[in-house]
């Protein structure tokens, strides 16, 4: 075997980091927080655009100023969504001053003040059929301030004089604004002229084409923490359980990610802990909260005995979660650590409002979800995409290897997280050490 080159290398890890980069961050400026690894983005520029193509359906445009891949959606509460500076998610109305602020930019000239984008983006709300007349009151403006600071943060409005939070001042501050019209053109990557409402937007922007099963399941792959096989199609599964071992080896060369394939599904890890918008464990009040209450309900609700079809066991992805359990868990947590651990007051205050953030970070981190219709069943599926698998061939049986009906559900993920530890016999080393600890100084 012909051991590869040190060029050979050295051309594989760049293309290597300039794929991760896009991947994590799908606009890339050349004047941006990633400018000095933009010139790696445009030498790789005809290779990058073939793989992404290849592999995730994605379509990678490069210009001499910006880097755009424009990835698909995954479907329905599958998103990654986007958050004001405080963590806050953004609501529906703070993505659609986004998205009006765009429709303005595209054909503004290249500097207005700010004043007339707020009048040009009440204007085009009108013109939708959009109420926003909370834009006038504080918490209207900090809404439209949020939108237009994730435009600021994306290059397309740069802050020439002033800055857009002086819309939420109580004075009414004004700023001068540079618009780019090329980036405020190429932010949106759905199909928008082909879809007849949001629901719409969501499905069509979710169908992978020609590249069927395959390109959704590596789409699912690298965008989401954890593929379960109950989230997948029959077709899905087929292709997966074919194409895994080797699907493993492509990603570690393309993107450095090792897969960790179980009976439940399969996960991409990042040894570097970069692609990822989530961390657990992490810090805050909200991470520390959810890494703890995880572990006790793995304890509590572990199934004994879960297995795989192929072996004879029963396969299990999740179990329900009893009703009350949660907040019962919680509350015994906040005892034991809200005030020693110096958790957030409000949530120390507020137990709904710290239930409510840890599900749904757990929810995103795919180790809790609640119980509902599944992808499995044909649901969020595109119009015409093929879910059966080719006539023959026998996929892995995935009814009842979770709970239906409401509640929540603990995922098979979370055991990832259970606490495990480990007892040794002493040594006589052990054993000295500790007289020596118990003597008096």
């Amino acid at each position: 075997m012909t051991l590869p080159s040190t060029h050979d290398v050295a051309l594989a890890a760049e293309r290597r980091t300039a794929a991760r980069l896009l991947l994590a961050h799908p606009l890339v400026t050349s004047d941006g927080p990633h400018a000095d690894l933009f010139p790696l983005i445009r030498r790789h520029a005809d290779w990058l655009g073939k793989r992404f193509q290849q592999v995730l359906g994605y379509r990678l445009l490069v210009d001499s100023s910006y880097a755009r891949l424009f990835k698909a959606g995954l479907g329905a509460g599958a998103g990654h969504r986007l958050a004001r500076s405080t963590g806050t998610p953004f609501t529906p109305h703070t993505y659609a001053c986004l998205a009006l602020a765009l429709s303005v930019l595209v054909t503004a000239p290249e500097q207005m003040l700010l004043s007339q984008l707020v009048a040009d983006v009440r204007a085009a709300a009108a013109d939708a059929g959009i109420g926003l007349e909370g834009t006038q009151r504080a918490a209207g403006k900090r809404t439209l301030v949020a939108a237009l600071r994730q435009l600021v943060e994306w290059g397309v409005l740069i802050e020439t004089e002033g800055h857009v939070t002086a819309l939420a001042q109580e004075a009414g501050g004004e700023a001068l604004i540079t618009v780019d019209r090329e980036l405020a053109r190429v932010v949106v990557a759905g199909p928008l002229a082909q879809s007849r409402d949001g629901a719409d937007l969501v499905r069509r922007a979710a169908d992978p084409g020609f590249g069927g099963p395959r390109t959704y399941v590596r789409r699912m792959l690298v965008e989401t923490p954890v593929v379960l096989l109950d989230e997948l199609t029959d077709a899905e599964r087929d292709w997966l359980r074919t194409r895994q071992r080797r699907e493993a080896q492509a990603f570690s060369e393309l993107l450095g990610l090792e897969t960790e394939i179980r009976a439940e599904g399969v996960a991409l890890v990042d040894p570097e802990e970069e692609l990822t918008d989530l961390h657990l464990p992490g810090t805050g009040t909200v991470a520390q909260a959810a890494l703890l209450l995880v572990e006790r309900l793995v304890e509590r609700l572990r199934p004994q005995e879960p297995g795989h079809p192929a072996t004879g066991g029963s396969l299990v992805i999740g179990v329900a979660v009893p009703d009350g359990l949660v907040d019962e868990l919680l509350a015994e947590l906040v005892a034991e650590y809200g005030q020693r651990s110096n958790w957030q007051r409000g949530y120390l205050e507020d137990p709904p409002a710290l239930k409510e953030a840890v599900l749904d970070l757990l929810a995103r981190m795919r180790l809790m979800a609640p119980a509902g219709p599944l992808r499995a069943e044909g649901e969020g599926l595109p119009e015409g995409y093929v879910a059966q698998a080719p006539e023959g061939r026998l996929v892995t049986d995935v009814r009842g290897a979770r709970p239906a009906g409401g509640g929540w559900v603990l995922l098979a993920a979370a055991a990832r997280y259970a606490t495990h530890v480990t007892v040794r016999p002493a040594t006589t080393a052990d054993r000295n050490a500790a007289t020596q600890q118990e003597l008096p100084l």
